[in-house]
């Protein structure tokens, strides 16, 4: 499996995971705290460590940070943990994040999110959040044996590929594979304009093609519908309407909802394979899968950042 590539072993993850409730299905550490960026984020040194928390049962491990880590809360805390979950699990991406936390020498920041809506988001593409930070390289500190778990982190790494065969031309590098990959979760994202480094992607991508390929390889090697020349770096796919059709029907889907929904007419109703079908046979078919993209991960960014404010605090959303 492709995941296995990047577990990780380090003992400093394992030292600041020590001081949260074990009740983890995934842990993983990720971005520029963890992975070299080119541009101004490229002092690893000073970065702050980003992790993501997956769990089963929210109320009850929350109940249990509170008492571990009461001050790593805003003033929902006194709240109690039902409301901390619903928080969580009702508003934005499904996730809540506590930042800005100093830990064992470290400033971090970690997000909480159920397992459940972690493998929705995964398959589907509900929200393309924590599912996107999940198809760049990052470290995993803890796994069990959750097989559907397994097998959704799997199929988001495909799912990726899948829509970046669908925004590139016959013919292009691994770089140019990866850079798109790296920029599905980013596609519409108001950050991206208000706030975020414009030339994030490839900050992200440039340091790190060993990384993605060591995430991707595998995946590639077997996809029928690629020809990937791993010596030379470069891919050739197959572009007819038939081999595209095949690739947008294997979309997420809510990307398939969203892309039938740009296209369908007003008053047409058809239906999502119809649609589909005929996208396939679209020139400009690479961005109306964009565009299908942009219509998940606009509103859902918005609506995380929006949360922020409160599980945050408005000091601390500003400064992060």
């Amino acid at each position: 499996m492709a995941l296995q590539a990047l577990q990780s072993s380090g003992v400093a993850f394992r030292k600041i995971l020590s001081h949260f409730p074990e009740e983890l299905s995934l842990a993983f550490a990720y971005g520029s705290g963890v992975y070299r960026q080119a541009g101004p984020c490229s002092n690893q040194k000073n970065a702050m460590l980003d992790f993501v928390f997956t769990v089963d049962d929210p109320v009850a491990w929350h109940s249990k940070n509170l008492k571990k880590n009461w001050n790593h809360y805003s003033f929902l805390k006194v709240l109690g943990p039902k409301m901390i979950s619903n928080v969580q699990n009702n508003y934005g991406a499904g996730v809540y994040y506590n930042p800005l936390i100093t830990c064992d020498g470290r400033l971090i920041k970690y997000g909480v999110i159920s397992t459940s809506i972690l493998i929705e988001d995964l398959l589907n593409w509900n929200n393309l959040y924590i599912a996107g930070r999940l198809q760049k390289p990052v470290k995993i500190i803890a796994l069990n044996e959750n097989v559907a778990l397994r097998s959704a982190l799997d199929k988001n790494l495909k799912s990726a590929v899948t829509a970046a065969f669908l925004m590139l031309p016959e013919s292009f590098s691994e770089e140019d594979l990866f850079l798109e990959i790296a920029g599905l979760s980013y596609s519409g994202d108001f950050r991206m304009v208000v706030g975020e480094d414009k030339a994030k992607v490839l900050n992200i991508v440039k340091p790190n093609i060993a990384h993605f390929r060591e995430l991707y390889g595998s995946i590639l090697q077997e996809n029928p519908q690629v020809v990937y020349k791993i010596q030379q770096g470069s891919l050739e796919i197959d572009k007819s309407p038939e081999g595209q059709f095949t690739q947008l029907m294997t979309l997420p889907k809510t990307l398939q909802q969203r892309i039938n929904h740009i296209m369908d007419p007003p008053g047409k109703n058809r239906d999502v394979e119809e649609t589909l079908l005929q996208v396939a046979h679209d020139p400009d078919c690479g961005e109306v899968v964009r565009l299908g993209l942009s219509a998940i991960v606009r509103p859902s960014s918005m609506r995380q950042s929006t949360k922020g404010i409160f599980t945050a605090g408005i000091v601390k959303r500003w400064t992060f």
